[in-house]
């Protein structure tokens, strides 16, 4: 610990894993820092690995890495409390190489990752807890842990540390972040023989399923649900926002086993054996949440940067992105021998200018726009389940004067104004 290195890494997730892999891919003597116990052990997310940005770091990975299935289908469900409308996509071009994403497990996928990185010449530290970063003259030099003579020195110090990154918050990168700003996930996994995940899920092979779940999954409150298909488990999972779930007085467990027994979902769990539960903050505060990037001699990657588009559960490709190009920049300035905050603001312009940015600043008022009118989730939802079944119910009534009745019961309860007005800020919040 008393060595000094080109690069700390602060974190071994999918962001901090990234930047390590090609940091040492790249000749640079680098440190990765885990608080956990390997990485993966602390980590939690909904199960999906999307294949492009991992590929941009280790070209053709799913030959070797340890995923579950390869997802050939995507289903989305707008539930009620004994209904759902469903809609999605199944592609059996997902099917073949080079796949679009997986479902995976993280304590499993983690340390492949990780031990990748120390192929290229990282070194690994698991059980350390970085307390602080070490300043000298305005400039981060290293990171102090909880380990006997823990003082560590780098030229630069990555913070890949998760949503609640007390290390940025330490060098006033970012304020406390708001109940609004986070989401409280649980997920549970759920051993369950193949044979019958491919049946109920009309599975053939290794193919899988993911099914984001929307509506009464969350008691109508901010938030999505989803099932995912592992090869011999089930991921299911529910989060709302921290400000959602104080404000229904919501507590994490009873909303996971509220979902569990809904009779949309409990046949597909039927005789499975819980074998895991997880819980952890996510960052859902999207583009404006995003903090202060770069600094002399630091930068900030992954949930700990807010990197995550809740809209379309995209959180661990944009965490690699950015840990990647958070490397690319170090690389230059390495060359430069400058680790100003001037010089690492490559990474700043190489993130605001690529998909993960675009995509946070498209999506930017949605969840406000979702958390201030609540109706979306606790009307519109339950009021489309029931269309759909007047719809459908063969009663001798032509289908146009069912169109007509389904008009007049959602303009009569909230009037037409003020539907049409809903559905503009809805367009608006999503365009």
């Amino acid at each position: 610990m008393s060595e000094k290195f080109d690069v700390i890494v602060v974190g071994a997730g999918p962001a901090g894993t990234s930047c390590a892999f090609n940091c040492a891919k790249n000749g640079l003597k680098t440190l990765l820092i885990e608080r956990g116990e390997y990485p993966g052990s602390k980590n939690v997310m909904g199960g999906v690995l999307y294949r492009k940005q991992m590929e941009d770091i280790i070209p053709e990975f799913w030959k070797e890495a340890p995923l579950e299935r390869p997802v050939v289908e995507q289903r989305f469900w707008m539930m009620d409390k004994e209904s759902v409308v469903q809609f999605g996509y199944k592609g059996l071009e997902w099917a073949e190489e080079p796949y679009n994403n997986f479902t995976v497990l993280r304590a499993q996928f983690d340390q492949w990752f990780a031990k990748k990185a120390v192929d290229q010449g990282a070194l690994l530290i698991n059980e350390t807890v970085v307390t602080e970063c070490i300043v000298e003259n305005g400039k981060v030099v290293g990171v102090r842990t909880d380990r006997p003579d823990g003082e560590v020195f780098a030229d630069v110090v990555v913070l890949a540390d998760g949503v609640n990154s007390l290390l940025s918050k330490q060098l006033g990168f970012h304020r406390e972040f708001r109940p609004d700003e986070v989401a409280l996930t649980v997920m549970e996994v759920i051993n369950l023989p193949k044979e019958k995940i491919n049946d109920r899920f009309n599975l053939e092979g290794n193919h899988g399923t993911t099914i984001e779940i929307f509506g009464d999954s969350t008691q109508g409150n901010l938030g999505t649900a989803f099932l995912y298909t592992n090869k011999e488990s089930l991921n299911i999972g529910v989060g709302t926002t921290l400000s959602s779930m104080i404000k229904a007085k919501l507590k994490p467990y009873e909303l996971l086993d509220y979902l569990k027994k809904h009779p949309m979902v409990r046949p597909y769990l039927e005789g499975g054996e819980s074998a895991e539960y997880l819980a952890h903050l996510i960052p859902e505060g999207g583009f404006h949440s995003v903090p202060r990037v770069a600094g002399n001699g630091v930068l900030v990657v992954g949930d700990a940067a807010q990197l995550v588009n809740a809209i379309h559960r995209e959180g661990s490709n944009m965490a690699m992105a950015s840990g990647q190009m958070a490397a690319e920049a170090i690389v230059e300035a390495q060359k430069d021998g400058d680790f100003s905050e001037r010089s690492l603001n490559r990474y700043k312009e190489a993130l605001f200018g690529s998909f993960i940015i675009k995509d946070l600043e498209k999506y930017k008022d949605a969840a406000h726009t979702f958390e201030t009118y609540p109706q979306y989730f606790k009307e519109y939802l339950p009021m489309m389940n029931k269309a759909m079944s007047k719809f459908f119910t063969v009663d001798g009534t032509s289908k146009r004067e069912k169109q007509k009745e389904i008009m007049r019961s959602v303009t009569a309860e909230k009037g037409s104004f003020k539907v049409m007005q809903d559905i503009y800020r809805a367009w608006k919040a999503v365009k």
